[in-house]
């Protein structure tokens, strides 16, 4: 979505008519002219003529793109016209200047005589490095084009069009921290630069910031409201946040603008099948490709609405294609995920982990490295912080309320199916993965405990809390927050809400880490997209897991081992409603007709049946997953 390039035939046109400027009144065809033009026969005209190109090219709001096609249009009409090489270059380059100069009827700088001078040869030559730049960057250059770039900055380093630009070249060659330096270096220096705001939104969002994408992409739609690619790039990040209807509204809105933008027709598409609506989705997808058959997101988000068989090798050709066409990391990341989706449906093991790995490889240069010794210190600090004797105590002001369920459990260890279990009887609901107990814990656990203690801290906690819950459903008695990384938070939780339920989903690790490896987490979790790193993270979280099994009191904690669960998904399920406190009732067991939104990567699975062939996954990548195997000696 980086660079929106726009339909560059306004400016065509205008470069021809620019060019057509200097035909004699009597005859307005290249037909009959002179060849060789001499300088002097135009000269006279240069005055009247840069107004023209003012006047006429002003109103296109040009960006580099469409200014590089408009010059090139120019010269090679000039030189249809007779006029020889060097008079066209001459004539490109006043062009060239007068469209740098700010402020219309504003006149370029002499270039004869005095004024000829090192400043004049330097604001000369930034534009033409950008224009160089601009043309690199289409014929897909992009280090060449960020060489380009960063002369031209040496030259003006308060060029706001620069930066914008090297950070959009940057991020295509993957230096994404870098290129987010440069976008936010042209937003200091043009506050309202809507095309280094989109981009930098977009970034922003691929690295997993969701708030600060937001902001950046809410000035972007401010500066100008009439961008379906800012707006379709918000709704984006609406939905990342789970606040589907004003993704929605956005990308409706960028509808009404362009009915047929492909980007906006896939967002919608994305959407819809949040809300669990797969063959709208589907559609919506189909329109996006009928827009534009290499539309990145409409072919990966296509992937995962269904299980893939080789009758959908039309689909790998479409995807392939899309991939050839040329994309950024982050799009070429969905797509290489999809494709190793689709490999891994049709049981070829070796080319979907070639894509695995490939798509791994793109999302680590977005993600902020995995620090191993800072989760081990956490863990340990967890570990100290919480032993039975505390957890054995009565928080002041604990809240008596039953009804949170808290069920957590590795990313992909099947947290996702138990909730839709659960948000299936008609007194539970489902509000998702709240971050609520992961912002809370940044505080610091010291602190938190010596407030909890003073009782006012454990007030607002569970006023909050239970308001966050409230919001998802007013009037159920369980609401189920399955964020993962509660985990961690089991004893501050427990602290605040000694009578929540705690649900824990324990799947074999291998399989479990094989399936986070497989997954675009859109750059939330960074230890899934390194196979050592997995490894270690699944070890500190079996670590700090035995540490809760042994320190909660009893009977506030149950594992649900997630083969047993669809081995025998009766006996569970009745276990499961039996521990929350609800009474039994059969639609729990046929959860996948519940319709909810699941905003997780197991979005299509909870809505099938229950099927066992994710059981022993693993066996099917043994020879590729070595740092993983080791985690069989923890499955029991």
């Amino acid at each position: 979505m980086l660079l929106d390039w726009f339909d560059a035939r306004d400016a065509v046109a205008v470069g021809v008519t620019l060019a057509d400027h200097f035909l004699p009144e009597s005859n307005s065809s290249a037909a009959g002219r002179k060849k060789d033009i001499p300088a002097k026969d135009w000269r006279a005209n240069v005055p009247r003529f840069r107004q023209r190109v003012t006047r006429e090219a002003g109103p296109l709001k040009l960006n580099l793109f469409k200014r590089a096609k408009l010059l090139n249009s120019f010269k090679w009409r000039l030189l249809e016209l007779g006029f020889d090489p060097k008079a066209a270059d001459e004539l490109t380059e006043l062009v060239l200047m007068q469209l740098c100069v700010k402020g219309a009827g504003t006149t370029i700088p002499q270039t004869e005589g005095a004024a000829n001078t090192d400043t004049v040869r330097s604001a000369r030559r930034t534009p033409m490095l950008l224009d160089e730049a601009e043309a690199r960057f289409a014929d897909g250059k992009y280090d060449e084009a960020v060489l380009l770039l960063e002369q031209a900055l040496a030259i003006d380093h308060r060029n706001a069009d620069a930066h914008a630009n090297l950070g959009a070249a940057l991020y295509r060659v993957g230096r994404f921290g870098e290129a987010e330096q440069a976008l936010r270096a042209a937003v200091e220096i043009k506050p309202k630069h809507p095309a280094a705001l989109l981009n930098l939104g977009t970034l922003l969002r691929n690295r997993g910031q969701f708030a600060a994408s937001e902001t950046a992409l809410q000035q972007a739609v401010k500066q100008d409201p009439t961008n379906t690619s800012a707006m379709v790039s918000l709704g984006m990040t609406f939905g990342m946040c789970a606040r589907l209807g004003e993704a929605r509204e956005c990308m409706d809105k960028a509808l009404r603008l362009k009915p047929r933008d492909a980007a906006a027709l896939c967002g919608l598409g994305w959407v819809v099948s949040i809300e669990g609506h797969f063959e709208e989705a589907e559609k919506y997808y189909r329109a996006a490709l009928e827009a534009d058959p290499t539309q990145p997101g409409a072919w990966a988000f296509l992937a995962g609405l269904k299980r893939m068989t080789i009758a959908d090798k039309d689909w790998l050709t479409g995807a392939e294609r899309a991939l050839a066409n040329g994309v950024g990391p982050a799009e070429e990341a969905k797509l290489r995920f999809s494709i190793g989706k689709y490999f891994d449906d049709v049981g070829n093991y070796p080319k979907a982990f070639e894509q695995y790995q490939r798509a791994n490889g793109l999302q680590k240069l977005l993600a902020v490295p995995y620090d191993r010794t800072e989760r081990t210190k956490l863990v340990d600090d967890v570990i100290v912080g919480y032993p039975a004797q505390y957890l054995a105590q009565r928080v002041r002001s604990a809240s008596e309320s039953e009804r949170p369920v808290i069920v957590t459990g590795m990313m992909r260890s099947g947290t996702s199916l138990v909730e839709q279990i659960i948000a299936s009887h008609p007194q539970a609901s489902g509000a998702g993965e709240l971050d609520f107990w992961s912002t809370t814990a940044r505080r610091g656990r010291e602190i938190l405990q010596r407030e909890l203690q003073e009782g006012t801290l454990t007030r607002k906690l569970t006023h909050s809390y239970l308001k966050k819950l409230e919001r998802h459903s007013a009037d159920a008695a369980r609401v189920v927050d399955k964020s993962t990384f509660n985990t961690d938070h089991l004893g501050l939780i427990h602290s605040v809400f000694p009578r929540a339920r705690l649900i824990y989903v324990r799947r074999d690790p291998v399989d479990t880490c094989l399936s986070c490896y497989f997954q675009d987490f859109a750059n939330t979790a960074s230890f899934t997209m390194d196979l050592s790193d997995l490894a270690h993270y699944y070890s500190e979280h079996h670590r700090l897991v035995a540490h809760w099994r042994a320190v909660l009191p009893g009977g506030s904690l149950l594992e649900v081992p997630y083969a047993e669960l669809v081995g025998d998904p009766e006996r569970w399920t009745r276990k499961i409603v039996e521990f929350i406190g609800l009474e039994w009732d059969p639609r729990c067991l046929e959860f996948y007709k519940t319709e909810r939104r699941v905003l997780t990567a197991s979005n299509w699975q909870v809505r099938q049946r229950i099927y066992s062939g994710s059981v022993e996954r693993w066996r099917n990548y043994e020879k590729f997953i070595g740092p993983l195997l080791k985690l069989r000696e923890l499955h029991h």
